[in-house]
């Protein structure tokens, strides 16, 4: 059987084009999907609503599963492996699970959270990961958060406490599920500056960066995967996937691109 590696933690030996479905009811959610991902390779999937990113998300995760095709992530075959396992290694940040937390606790502790995959905690935890949790909450620019509890905190302050409590497993990926969601300008650019400086930390893992907006695709995304209508339309270097060209044939409408001075990429339909 061919074989699909999806995602997996080194180089991937796969030079097939597959195809791989996802069905449900009778109807198809992904189709053709062919993608693989190096290990430490930074990608942003790009793609309107409605086009298949967070079903996407969920295959990753194992939370569905293909139809046909097969699925590799982390080196692991799908079937073939604890999918609670591999959950470990994949830090998830986005909007279902914000709403999970609990609005009593505190940041610091939530973070602690990320190390057991836990909404709260349920055992003991030791000075060691309660201080670790502190300085990854530092290290993502929330000093300012320790000792306040979720619920008094503002929709950018929440992100950068899901961010950091999915650093505290350790992921070796991590995936930012349309992060900037609900936040203004300044609020969205700030936490753009703190996931830039989070790629350049040494134990940063391999970041997939989910968003329908050009202008959040950061220089540190230097590879894009843009998804339609629940397929793979292209997938490469992100300078050459973000193109004038390549949108206005992309999106199906005339737009204008404009690079702006810090290298991000913004799109303006015509």
């Amino acid at each position: 059987m061919q074989r699909l590696y999806t995602l997996q933690g080194g180089i991937s030996t796969c030079s097939n084009s597959i195809k791989y479905f996802l069905k449900r009811d009778g109807k198809i959610l992904l189709d053709s999907i062919d993608w693989s991902v190096k290990n430490k390779e930074n990608w942003a999937v790009l793609g309107l609503n409605g086009s298949g990113k967070t079903t996407l998300l969920k295959l990753l995760n194992g939370y569905l599963w293909p139809t046909s095709g097969s699925l590799n992530v982390l080196g692991h075959q799908f079937g073939e492996t604890s999918l609670p396992e591999l959950r470990k290694s994949i830090g998830w940040v986005s909007s279902s699970l914000q709403q999970q937390l609990r609005e009593y606790d505190f940041a610091e502790s939530i973070v602690v959270s990320g190390k057991f995959a836990s909404i709260g905690l349920y055992q003991e935890t030791t000075i060691e990961e309660k201080e670790s949790a502190r300085s990854i909450l530092i290290e993502c620019g929330g000093e300012e958060l320790i000792g306040k509890r979720y619920a008094v905190l503002s929709q950018g302050e929440r992100q950068i406490v899901l961010i950091a409590r999915a650093l505290m497993g350790k992921p070796e990926l991590l995936i930012l599920d349309e992060p900037c969601t609900g936040l203004d300008i300044f609020a969205k650019k700030s936490l753009l500056d703190r996931i830039k400086v989070i790629t350049k930390l040494p134990t940063a893992p391999t970041i997939l960066y989910v968003t329908h907006h050009t202008e959040e695709i950061l220089p540190c995304f230097n590879h894009t995967l843009l998804l339609k209508e629940g397929k793979k339309y292209d997938s490469g270097l992100t300078h050459t996937m973000l193109t004038k060209e390549k949108l206005s044939s992309f999106y199906c409408h005339n737009v204008d691109v404009v690079t702006l001075d810090n290298g991000q990429i913004s799109v303006f339909p015509k």
